[in-house]
């Protein structure tokens, strides 16, 4: 029997060398260490395959977003990696997984004060997310006894617009974390992101933390992409009708035949991460050439038109995601970022992972 699942191929070895070309990047900002952002599943990837396969590049350094995430990913890692909880979590939540909680509120660094254990300190420079304000670590500075019952390992903040080189926010960012970090006790910082790391010398650290460059995503938008693709996406064509013209095709009849048509149903929809937004907008590739998307993006299936391809048929795969058509261009089409569209990813579809012995 055919195929009925899209198959979703994640090559490992381009994320691995992505990482090692950012840390090579890092090195000739003057900068140290390169760890990885494995969050949200590694960007919807598979946390528990990629994180080895970075592992085994040299990666040390690991950053999720929630204590689960943290706690499924210390088995998969062993006890010699780094992993760092970015929104945090309480003591003894993370039993004997020994995590790293990033500290972000006044609140944060009382219930850790006198542990003894292993943080990163965050600092506010333009988010107003997360981390600590400027009056927050004034007081502090004024009193700094509470960081002495923990092992500051390192003293981090966020950029908000680094994918935007010319932005005063990169510059001004930079300049704040350098006058709050005076105002605390010496420690290594990690400042930059995937963007951040194009930069240049100024936004170099003790430890940069690339998150969708290692995906294949691009990190210098508007210019050649630097990264390997590292992700495609292939849905089978579950059957091919032909239509008079006139006929419209699927939910609201938002697409009617303008010709006698041929039409191929998709096994991808909104609840495989295949987004709605796309609906009349996205193409997908066969043999290197542009299907057009046509009508409405449904839960379970999408439609292209494959009149002018007549080498389609059931059983055929249609590319919604690879080097001829990038998760970032997919994004473009639907009107929102590369990293949705990777996040996204639903569980129904068949994963491969390639890697070389």
């Amino acid at each position: 029997m055919a195929e009925t699942a899209g198959v979703l191929t994640v090559d490992l070895d381009a994320i691995a060398a992505n990482w090692t070309a950012l840390r090579a990047r890092h090195a000739e900002m003057g900068g140290g260490e390169v760890g990885a952002a494995v969050k949200a599943d590694a960007y919807g990837l598979g946390a528990a395959r990629v994180a080895p396969a970075l592992a085994a590049a040299g990666c040390r350094h690991f950053f999720v977003a929630q204590l689960s995430e943290g706690m499924a990913l210390r088995p998969v890692l062993g006890p010699g990696a780094m992993i760092v909880v970015l929104n945090g979590f309480p003591p003894g939540a993370d039993q004997e997984a020994e995590l790293v909680p990033v500290l972000n509120t006044p609140g944060d660094i009382a219930a850790w004060s006198g542990t003894g254990r292993d943080v990163f300190l965050h600092l506010d420079t333009g988010m107003a997310r997360l981390g600590l304000t400027a009056a927050e670590l004034e007081a502090l500075a004024e009193d700094p006894s509470p960081l002495q019952g923990v092992r500051l390992r390192y003293v981090m903040t966020h950029l908000a617009c680094a994918d935007d080189p010319p932005h005063p926010m990169n510059t001004a960012q930079a300049s704040r974390l350098a006058a709050l970090r005076a105002r605390l006790p010496a420690a290594p910082f990690s400042f930059a992101n995937s963007s951040g790391l194009f930069l240049g010398r100024d936004f170099a650290s003790n430890l940069a933390r690339p998150g969708c460059a290692l995906y294949g995503l691009n990190p210098t938008p508007g210019r050649a992409n630097p990264m390997r693709p590292a992700v495609r996406l292939a849905v089978p064509v579950l059957q091919v009708r032909d239509i008079p013209a006139g006929t419209p095709v699927g939910y609201g009849a938002t697409w009617v035949s303008t010709r006698p048509s041929r039409i191929a149903t998709v096994a991808a929809g909104y609840a495989d991460g295949y987004l709605r937004s796309l609906s009349g907008r996205a193409i997908g590739r066969h043999n290197w050439q542009d299907i057009p998307l046509v009508g409405r993006v449904s839960m379970d299936l999408s439609t292209f038109d494959v009149t002018d391809h007549p080498g389609i048929g059931p059983g055929s795969m249609i590319e919604l995601i690879g080097p001829g058509n990038p998760a970032d261009e997919v994004a473009a089409r639907a009107g929102t970022i590369g990293y949705e569209v990777l996040t996204a990813l639903g569980a129904r579809y068949r994963r491969v992972y390639t890697q070389s012995a």
